[in-house]
């Protein structure tokens, strides 16, 4: 994997979404890292937590950071995150679907990866049949 992958969430979901998508592949997924964001911490440590795990799974390829819930602390934290550096792409929505298409194509660039986050996510998602 190439381009480093970012899960910034509410507490503790990246990470169960991450362990979750690991037993479903049968492997530890490689290059990700999970930014757990707690209630009432300070915007300001979350975006530090969120540089120092970017700058360990940045292979110089660019960073894909995962947010699940658009507008809120998360993806808030994850738009000043990407206004600040180079090479960043935020898709909001994080679901299962979305984390395994991402992992599955993880050979793909940065813009490339995005646009797989995104289908993953929307197909992912269906109507009662």
């Amino acid at each position: 994997m190439s381009v480093g992958i970012l899960l910034v969430t509410h507490r503790s979901l990246g990470r169960d979404l991450l362990r979750i998508a690991g037993e479903i592949l049968g492997r530890a997924p490689a290059g990700v890292a999970c930014c757990e964001v707690v209630n009432d911490t300070p915007p300001d440590e979350i975006l530090t937590r969120c540089r120092h795990l970017a700058a360990t799974i940045d292979q110089g390829e660019g960073v894909l950071v995962l947010t699940d819930l658009y507008g809120a602390t998360p993806a808030n934290v994850a738009r000043a995150f990407a206004d600040s550096r180079a090479q960043v792409r935020v898709v909001s929505g994080l679901n299962l679907p979305m984390l395994l298409r991402t992992l599955n194509y993880a050979a793909l660039d940065l813009e490339g990866l995005a646009e797989k986050a995104l289908s993953g996510g929307r197909d992912g998602v269906r109507g009662g049949d």
